[in-house]
């Protein structure tokens, strides 16, 4: 019984850690700051990038030192990392902020879903993971439809108070941390560390679906997130300052749902049905509201936050099902690995192009990149 209250848990300890007020004006503020959107998109760069660097070891950590030592490690980072963006008085000061908000990201990055998955295994509900998964990230969208709408409104008065306030919710993560009980079915790795990493790779060498899936999630990660951030300034275009939380707070709430019901409706449809429309549609849908701007575009992009929850959990789900139980988050981290070095990539290229050619366009070649992973879901699914 104690073990089952991991779920609820995570749910809440998923809705502090993303109540974060600064989000929907996060690339203006960076911008604000540095002086430019490649700059400001560096700072997204810097902390996935610093993440990738600390995903393999933090992985390892996880399956040696155990699930929930590393949660409460991810925390800390976290609220350490957004005092530093709040402090704010320089681009090294965000760069710290970026480096510890990477290393945030990489504690939880594979340990997170492990911890799930070996929750669910040890009650004998393994198979209802994408489901259980489903409603829990729907915590996620909660909190960001809260903090978009309050956010927004911090933000027109005061950037330090929407900075500071954001500080508050990591702390209540951290707490939360601390209450999660470790699942005993995960047996900690033993053994030599580099052997452990050894074997893990070697997964991705002998499984071909494992490749694709990886590659597939790395795409849709590095262009999806770099896009995500990116598009506050082409909302900033058509609406108020002020307003900009309504249309986040609209997609975080169809998010939501989209995740809480992704389980019933993978469940009917099935895994390539249910990526391939999602990946259609929100392409359609996005390219519509870039290339004729009105002010109903940022309501437009929100709107497909209805199907991106439960395309989420789908790439998710298969991934863990070609994940070993015995490197389950170093595998996941190895993912996560290739996910942030490409947001490296793209997060600057994308904020460069922004500069250079204008907004639209970098909003438009993202759009486009995010049509690929639907071509690897078609090999994996033999469809």
């Amino acid at each position: 019984m104690q073990l089952k209250r991991n779920i609820k848990l995570l749910g809440w300890f998923n809705f502090f850690t993303d109540f974060v007020f600064f989000a929907p004006v996060a690339i203006i503020y960076f911008q604000k700051v540095t002086g430019s959107f490649a700059l400001g998109m560096s700072i997204f760069s810097v902390a996935y990038v610093s993440s990738a660097i600390f995903e393999v070891p933090t992985g390892v950590v996880s399956d040696f030192l155990g699930r929930k030592k590393t949660t409460i490690l991810g925390a800390a980072c976290s609220a350490i990392c957004i005092a530093l963006y709040a402090v704010g008085i320089s681009y090294w000061v965000l760069f710290l902020g970026a480096l510890f908000q990477g290393l945030s990201r990489a504690f939880y990055s594979g340990n997170n879903d492990a911890l799930l998955m070996d929750t669910l295994k040890e009650t004998g509900q393994e198979k209802e993971y994408h489901s259980h998964l489903g409603k829990i990230s729907s915590m996620f969208q909660i909190a960001l439809a809260g903090a978009a709408i309050i956010g927004s409104l911090m933000a027109s008065k005061s950037f330090a108070l929407v900075m500071w306030a954001s500080v508050v919710p990591q702390v209540c993560a951290f707490i939360v941390a601390l209450k999660i009980k470790e699942p005993q079915v995960h047996v900690r790795a033993s053994g030599n560390i580099f052997e452990h990493i050894k074997e893990s790779l070697g997964q991705f060498k002998i499984n071909n679906n494992l490749r694709l899936a990886t590659i597939a999630s790395a795409l849709r990660f590095s262009v999806g997130e770099s896009a995500y951030f990116l598009r506050q300034a082409f909302f900033k275009t058509l609406w108020p300052l002020w307003a900009l939380g309504i249309p986040q707070m609209f997609g975080n709430i169809c998010g939501a749902f989209s995740y809480y019901f992704s389980g019933k409706v993978i469940n009917k449809f099935g895994l390539f049905k249910v990526l391939n429309f999602e990946i259609i549609s929100n392409r359609i849908v996005n390219l519509i509201a870039i290339i004729f701007p009105t002010a109903v575009s940022p309501v437009l992009m929100a709107s497909t936050s209805i199907t991106f929850g439960v395309g989420s959990v789908a790439t998710n789900s298969l991934l863990q099902k070609e994940f070993t139980n015995k490197q389950r988050a170093t595998m996941g981290s190895l993912n996560s690995l290739a996910g942030n070095i490409l947001f490296g990539i793209f997060a600057v290229l994308l904020g460069y192009i922004a500069d250079r050619i204008g907004l639209i366009a970098a909003l438009i070649v993202a759009q486009i990149i995010l049509l690929i992973p639907l071509f690897y879901y078609r090999k994996i699914l033999n469809k």
